[in-house]
């Protein structure tokens, strides 16, 4: 608006003045003044000249008197372009800064997300540790008992050997006594000579047991036991209601799976025939399975504790084999509280629940691990998968487990769990 009225004040301002500059002409002309001794041509010429003139100082002259930014384009342009040359400058280091600073913060975010990834793993491997530590404490406390006992054993034995160390000196005693009546008792130096011929065979005898029980102790203070008594070292399904001579060959099958299972604990090679199965019960099994109108499952078991070096004594176990749970079939709900849990009640919770599911499974038929009483499979990353999905639950949620697979009497048992939140009570 004020441009406009600088326009409109310019515009009357010239035209008053080449109004007056004609008049002021035609004047001259009219009159035929002359200045300076011109003739009154040259004079109007003059006039009108000097009129253009001042209507273009005046011009000037009121468009700077008026306007700042007519006075900065009339007398500070080159520095006004010299200011702007150097803003344009300040401009493009600060978008190059931007630009820079912006490249930094996005280097920063992929480094922070790369920071938490790690920290998420970090945790699942120390849950992890964790859990493998639970376990060798657990092995660590059988382990204290095993030695228990076989302390206890020690102690017998060598009670043991103090006895027989007792019995041999009585014997020798008696000995030289049946050797200083030898004079006079000759009528009876034969019975006596054979009594001591049998004494002595004897004490070699308690000499042998002796050096026995010392290695034996010997075993027990240095060996480690490769099976405890009771473990599984093979087990299988074998086909009933055939010939006994296709059943035994079956059991001897799975007395190979059993050798290989013990070279590979004890990092040796055995041979089947190295696993000692007492005969009449290898028979026995035999007729019993090729007798039965159904499967049978077979579990070659440690007959009592294996220490490394002895002979590997198993005994076998029967069970009927049938199909305990169809896939998918169900197996066991329970709701579970979350309020205030956290995540370590949830790991408690799932846990508690798995446990009534082996409970559970076990009772219908699913037959246990001897030592460890577990008869399903689940990884880890199930576990806590299960774990994570109820910890974004609240209230009660009801766990679920399904059968994954056809699932017989040897195991083990797959699960499928399911998770579903229960509706807020009124």
């Amino acid at each position: 608006m004020y441009g406009v009225l600088l326009i409109v004040v310019l515009i009357i301002t010239g035209g008053a003045i080449a109004f007056i500059g004609d008049r002021l002409g035609s004047k001259v002309g009219k009159k035929k003044l002359s200045i300076f001794g011109l003739r009154p041509r040259h004079t109007s010429i003059i006039v009108t000249i000097f009129t253009g003139v001042c209507i273009t100082t005046l011009t000037f002259g009121v468009m700077a008197a008026a306007s700042q930014n007519v006075r900065t384009a009339l007398f500070g342009m080159e520095k006004l372009n010299q200011k702007m040359k150097t803003t344009q400058a300040s401009l493009n280091q600060a978008t190059e800064d931007l630009q820079m600073a912006q490249q930094q913060q996005q280097e920063a975010n992929d480094a922070l997300d790369q920071s938490r990834k790690d920290v998420e793993t970090l945790k699942a491997q120390q849950q992890e540790l964790e859990a493998e530590s639970q376990r060798l404490q657990e092995g660590n406390r059988l382990l204290e008992l095993a030695k228990a006992e076989l302390m206890q054993r020690n102690d017998a034995l060598v009670a043991q050997n103090d006895q027989l160390g007792q019995q041999n000196s009585s014997l020798s005693s008696a000995n030289t006594a049946l050797q200083g009546q030898n004079s006079l008792l000759t009528g009876k130096n034969e019975e006596l000579t054979g009594k001591n011929a049998s004494l002595t065979a004897d004490n070699k005898d308690l000499e042998t047991r002796n050096q026995d029980l010392r290695n034996g102790l010997l075993t027990i203070r240095e060996g480690d036991i490769v099976f405890r008594a009771g473990e599984v070292i093979a087990s299988g399904v074998i086909r009933g209601n055939r010939p006994a001579a296709e059943v035994d060959k079956d059991l001897q099958s799975l007395a190979q799976l059993a050798g290989r299972n013990v070279s590979s604990r004890l990092g040796r090679n055995v041979s089947d025939k190295d696993v000692w199965i007492y005969k009449p019960e290898y028979n026995s099994a035999v007729q019993a399975i090729a007798s039965s109108p159904q499967d049978m499952v077979v579990r070659i078991v440690a007959a009592g504790n294996l220490v490394r070096g002895e002979e590997v004594r198993a005994s076998l176990e029967l069970y009927k084999n049938s199909i305990i749970y169809k896939d998918r079939e169900f197996i066991l709900a329970r709701p579970i509280a979350l309020k205030g849990a956290g995540s370590g009640g949830a790991e408690q919770a799932v846990m508690s629940f798995l446990k009534e599911v082996n409970a559970a499974a076990s009772a219908k038929g699913i037959l246990p691990d001897p030592i460890r009483g577990s008869i399903g499979v689940m990884d880890g990353a199930q576990f806590y998968e299960v774990v994570n999905a109820i910890n974004g639950m609240h209230g009660t949620v009801v766990l679920s487990a399904y059968a994954k697979g056809d699932t017989d009497a040897l195991g083990p048992l797959r699960l499928i769990i399911k998770e579903e939140q229960m509706p807020d009570q009124p």
